[in-house]
């Protein structure tokens, strides 16, 4: 059956005018998670990635190091969701005006982030949003099938986005409530791998989150979350 290898971008610049720019560590991240795969010898028979700067960067490093895999078109599909979007409606619904996307105080910014994440996902959603919960698993779906179409069963495919993507596209393969999207989500590392086996009878969870590239004592510092 099918492996998809759900990588994370590469760290980005969390708390800079332009967050969708990796950092250096992020690009040096995105070069080691290609040098592990081509130690691998792994033969990605296609890849994929969102449309995203960080997203599209991370391809094309990690691709640096397997030069007989095609570089992908970007998919928006595999785009992350508009955490801004949905921070303002959530602080819309709440009645707060202060800004709510400010990282003054990343402990704060990111509890923030988790109840408007929660407050979306439910069942009643959040009123003003450009996408919806529902619509954003329909287009990651649809992206993981785009990816897979017409390949053989042992076919390897590479798809570069980002955390809650991939944490919503673990969440749907167990089954699992909204909420464990949202914690998920949270806690994936930076050019991570996770991987899910496609097959008839639907989605099965291989790996998650794992960074074995950077599990080296030189390296350690190079895992991060934002």
């Amino acid at each position: 059956m099918p492996i998809v290898h759900l990588v994370r971008h590469g760290q980005a610049s969390f708390g800079s005018a332009d967050y969708d720019k990796l950092s250096e560590l992020g690009r040096q991240q995105a070069r080691w998670l290609g040098e592990y795969f081509a130690e691998r010898e792994l033969c990605f028979a296609r890849t994929a990635c969102g449309a995203l700067r960080r997203q599209r960067d991370t391809t094309a490093l990690i691709l640096e190091s397997l030069p007989q895999c095609t570089a992908p078109g970007p998919d928006d599909c595999l785009n992350e969701y508009r955490a801004a979007d949905v921070l303002r409606a959530h602080a819309r619904a709440l009645g707060d005006t202060q800004d709510p996307t400010r990282k003054d105080d990343v402990l704060a910014y990111f509890r923030r982030l988790r109840d408007a994440l929660a407050a979306w996902s439910s069942p009643s959603g959040l009123p003003g949003t450009v996408e919806t919960w529902t619509q954003f698993g329909q287009r990651i779906d649809r992206a993981l099938q785009a990816a897979l179409a017409d390949l053989p069963r042992d076919a390897q495919v590479l798809v570069v986005t980002s955390g809650g993507v991939i944490a919503r596209a673990v969440a749907d393969a167990l089954g699992a409530a909204p909420g464990v999207a949202v914690e998920l989500n949270l806690q994936v590392r930076n050019a991570s791998v996770t991987e899910l086996l496609v097959g008839s009878r639907g989605t099965r969870l291989l790996s998650f989150n794992s960074v074995p590239h950077l599990e080296r004592a030189d390296r350690r510092h190079a895992i991060t979350y934002t």
